[in-house]
């Protein structure tokens, strides 16, 4: 039975070892800092995906003295061939001793059989203290590949790139922060190259990820789906008596209702983000994003939220037209055909007026106030009447799923959402704007959408997600 992997990743002090680390296991509650030491001692990370362990990364300290352990190394083989043997005999002999305390805990792992990610800092130059380090690794015997992670602005990485050749089968550029899912990856097939007995687990481990990354873009489309439709019917309510009509009048009731329904609104919206995150075990993201802005009394949102977000005249006229006409065909089937289409035509006419005179401006929800009736008097606000809400949350919402499906888990930089400069919603299919503005017509006629509807909405969503994929990765 084949073993999981385990990979110790060693290197110099602060060469951003514990970053790789972060974005292999997809755990961001490892330390990340500047100052040497920040790893003490070895720390294990298991990868699992649906409770199945892939693989475990060995977070160590750096290498202190490598040239002092290289000497004692040196002292005590007889030839080559007992290199492996000296390393385990130094960890045994010195596990006690301060000098090598840090040597001994990064090697440890890799005499217990660990295979060996060697990083290195591309920004800075190439100097051959690191060679006593790169040599000791080599006495190990074990599996080895080096990551070049430039974190600093200098390149450096060709020199670096020479010199690790002579030493590790496999040398890779990889930046721990904005690698691609991809290179992670590539990484665990070189490795399963480098060990025979890991081939298959890590062909394994690549298959699962992938499948895994699939699902969670599939499982954010559902929880924007559930969002949207939560976001675009939902409706404000208050109930009064009479001692309470007594003391409040229309124009209050309306200011507080309103006030109500915007600040859960906002609160939904967050509730998203920070599902969307977990979703992907981003726990610990500081996100920086303007809120839903609502312009006036008149206008549900600012100029600057249209221009972002909002889809333009012609946009709406043609996903109108597509959900008024597939409701308008009702009345083709009721007259078993003999309105010859003219209901799927009057439906599709009337929902592309609807939509396309609303475009300029996303207007207020419905504000109601009943009459007195057994003493008590109610009052709402909402469902929104206006789709272009729907499309304003749907790109926000989709922007964000962006940002956190691409962030790799070693980011400690704060996530800023900036408003997206170009209306990539249009490039969307028509059969997907059309599932996504039957359900903004449902919605705010505070009808639910069944099972399959909610799948449809979601499935045009997930849809949506592939086009500002590729958008974003265009422009890049």
């Amino acid at each position: 039975m084949n073993q999981k992997p385990v990979f110790a990743v060693v290197g110099h002090p602060n060469k951003g070892k514990s970053s790789v680390v972060a974005t292999l296991s997809q755990n961001d509650a490892i330390a990340i800092a500047l100052e040497p030491g920040t790893t003490r001692a070895g720390q294990a990370y298991p990868l699992t995906v649906d409770g199945q362990e892939l693989y475990t990364l060995v977070d160590t300290p750096g290498f202190q003295r490598p040239r002092r352990v290289l000497q004692w190394l040196e002292a005590h083989s007889l030839s080559a061939s007992d290199h492996p043997e000296t390393v385990r005999a130094f960890v045994l002999q010195h596990r006690g001793d301060d000098r090598f305390v840090d040597e001994c805990e990064l090697l440890a792992p890799i005499t217990e059989g660990a295979g060996i990610i060697y990083v290195v800092d591309g920004s800075v130059p190439y100097s051959t203290e690191h060679e006593a380090e790169m040599t000791i690794l080599r006495w190990t015997g074990r599996p080895s590949l080096a990551l070049i992670n430039s974190i600093g602005d200098d390149d450096y990485s060709d020199t670096w790139q020479s010199a690790l050749g002579q030493f590790f089968q496999v040398v890779r550029k990889f930046d721990a922060v904005r690698a691609p899912f991809e290179q992670h990856l590539s990484l665990l097939r070189a490795f399963g190259q480098l060990e025979p007995d890991w081939e298959q687990p890590l062909e394994q481990a690549t298959h699962l990820l992938s499948e895994q990354r699939r699902q969670r873009r599939q499982q954010a489309a559902q929880l924007i789906a559930r969002a949207l439709e939560d976001l675009m019917s939902w409706q404000e309510k208050r109930t009064l008596t009479l001692d309470q009509i007594a003391g409040t009048s229309d124009a209050t009731l309306a200011e507080t209702l309103r006030e109500r329904w915007y600040q859960r609104q906002r609160k939904r919206e967050q509730t998203l983000r920070v599902s969307i995150e977990h979703l992907y075990q981003h726990q610990r993201i500081q996100r920086q994003e303007a809120e839903l802005e609502w312009a006036s009394q008149h206008d549900l949102f600012s100029e600057d939220t249209r221009q972002h977000w909002a889809v333009s005249k012609k946009y709406l006229a043609g996903a109108g037209f597509g959900a008024g006409a597939v409701g308008g065909a009702g009345l083709d089937a009721l007259t078993l055909g003999s309105s010859l289409g003219a209901g799927a035509l009057i439906g599709g006419v009337l929902g592309a007026a609807g939509s396309y005179f609303y475009g300029d401006r996303l207007v207020l929800p419905a504000l109601n106030i009943g009459p007195i009736k057994d003493g008590l008097k109610t009052a709402s606000f909402g469902p929104v009447q206006d789709s272009q809400f729907g499309y304003v949350v749907l790109g926000r919402a989709v922007d964000h799923w962006w940002h956190i499906s691409h962030r790799n888990h070693a980011g400690r930089d704060l996530l800023e959402l900036e408003p997206a400069d170009h209306h990539w919603l249009e490039q969307l299919g028509k059969a997907s704007r059309r599932e996504i503005q039957k359900a903004f017509d449902r919605c705010r006629k505070q009808r639910s959408l069944s099972h399959s509807q909610r799948q449809d909405l979601a499935s045009a969503i997930e849809q949506a997600m592939a086009v500002y994929d590729d958008w974003r990765l265009n422009r890049a």
